[in-house]
């Protein structure tokens, strides 16, 4: 599966995590309690509303057709309904992969400063508020779609229902906030409207770019709405400072191992989407000397974004970054408790060199993260300390790679415990 933020897909193992965590009983008690008045060593159980924020690549994308041309004959030019874009395995199959790249594309608007989509193409995010969209990217539901559905399994095993006390926040991973104004208006009435019907302030899940979304939203909010809305922020694998692994998908692309599909191909689509360019490495994080790609002419650093995006032919790319840079550069604290989970000992992409740039494969240097988000970018997260009166807590996630940690029994198990006000340790 293509992926600029690591999105990979594996058969999920979520049996053996509801055996782990089951709670028997639904509902507002605790397991073996049935009714007032409370057994003996029976406690109240309470469970606070969850929103689900997914990453970048991590919900569904459906899009309807008229357009007034196509790439090449085997595309559809006009569809009476809406159809999946994302994730539809049969579209990014050789030469079908034209079209996708066609229809999934953004042009960027120099007088604007938005994207569009390519005539006659009109792309949704379907099911806000549902969990489905970012359970299953694939609607066929096969195992190489699978993301956030193992946690939500799990909580549906807890108690939980599904569309209910946890829902999903789907949105237009493509572009990033500063495009996104509907979606954050909507995020914060669902939030809301789970506060007014369920008595309690909800629980923020993201993973991934949903972070930075996340950090967005929250840093847009008074510190009253926080305090009466939010109950805590639980982050997954957040790229706070970017990542590294931006640098070659824009130059050369990423497959993400997939041999049929050329990594030079697809970076066409991955260099338009806006979120690809808001995904470079910060000095927020990084020295502004590291060299992030080496080539037999230059060595670039993130001095050097512009001649970077220069070299590669792609010009937009450099004003999209202008544009997005700020938006979360400051890296202000979210102003409530926030549990930070990252992966480590899983071998990230840290530099690239190249013999041939920007057109041929490069030599890839590791560093330490969970394939995806270096560790120095997640470990941002712990500056917060001291500086918002809600807590701060890190927990490590040893050899737990980029998409696993969501069906990971320690994640699960710690979210368990935060939503449950169970002992962290």
């Amino acid at each position: 599966m293509i992926s600029r933020t690591g999105l990979s897909f594996s058969p999920s193992s979520f049996s053996l995590l509801l055996s782990l965590f089951a709670v028997p009983c639904a509902g507002d008690l605790s397991p073996g309690c049935t009714d007032e008045p409370l057994p003996p060593g029976c406690l109240q159980v309470t469970r606070p509303p969850v929103v689900l924020v997914p990453g970048d690549l991590g919900n569904q994308l459906e899009a309807k057709l008229n357009k007034p041309h196509v790439v090449h004959y085997l595309c559809t030019k006009k569809t009476a309904d809406y159809f999946t874009l994302w994730l539809n395995l049969e579209l990014l199959l050789p030469l079908v992969i034209d079209c996708w790249i066609d229809n999934i594309r953004l042009i960027y608007n120099t007088t604007t400063k938005n994207t569009e989509t390519p005539p006659g193409v009109d792309v949704r995010v379907p099911g806000f508020g549902k969990t489905y969209p970012l359970e299953f990217l694939d609607p066929s539901k096969r195992t190489v779609g699978i993301y956030f559905y193992t946690l939500v399994q799990s909580m549906v095993e807890w108690g939980y229902l599904r569309n209910e006390d946890v829902r999903g926040a789907p949105y237009d991973w493509r572009r990033a906030p500063n495009e996104s104004g509907q979606f954050f208006k909507d995020l914060q009435k669902m939030i809301e409207s789970m506060y007014e019907q369920y008595g309690s302030p909800v629980v923020l899940i993201a993973h991934s770019m949903g972070n930075l979304y996340t950090l967005y939203f929250l840093n847009h909010q008074t510190q009253e709405w926080k305090d009466q809305y939010i109950k805590c922020y639980i982050a997954l694998g957040a790229p706070w400072g970017g990542v590294s692994k931006t640098l070659r998908v824009l130059a050369t692309g990423d497959n993400d191992r997939i041999p049929v599909i050329s990594p030079l191909k697809i970076r066409e689509q991955q260099r338009t989407a806006v979120s690809t360019n808001w995904l470079l490495p910060y000095n927020n994080t990084w020295s502004m000397d590291k060299i992030f790609v080496t080539t037999p002419t230059y060595n670039y650093t993130m001095k050097d974004y512009q001649k970077f995006y220069e070299d590669i032919n792609y010009k937009d790319g450099w004003l999209m970054r202008q544009n997005t840079e700020p938006l979360v550069y400051n890296l202000t604290a979210p102003g409530v408790t926030i549990h930070c989970l990252y992966g480590t000992g899983v071998p990230t992409p840290e530099s690239f060199y190249y013999d041939v740039f920007p057109d041929q494969e490069p030599k890839v240097q590791y560093g330490e993260g969970d394939g995806t988000v270096n560790l120095v970018s997640a470990l941002q997260c712990q500056k917060w300390a001291g500086k918002q009166k809600g807590k701060v807590y890190m927990k490590e996630l040893p050899s737990n790679e980029h998409i696993n940690m969501l069906s990971n029994v320690t994640t699960i198990s710690y979210i368990k415990k935060v939503l449950f006000d169970l002992p962290l340790l």
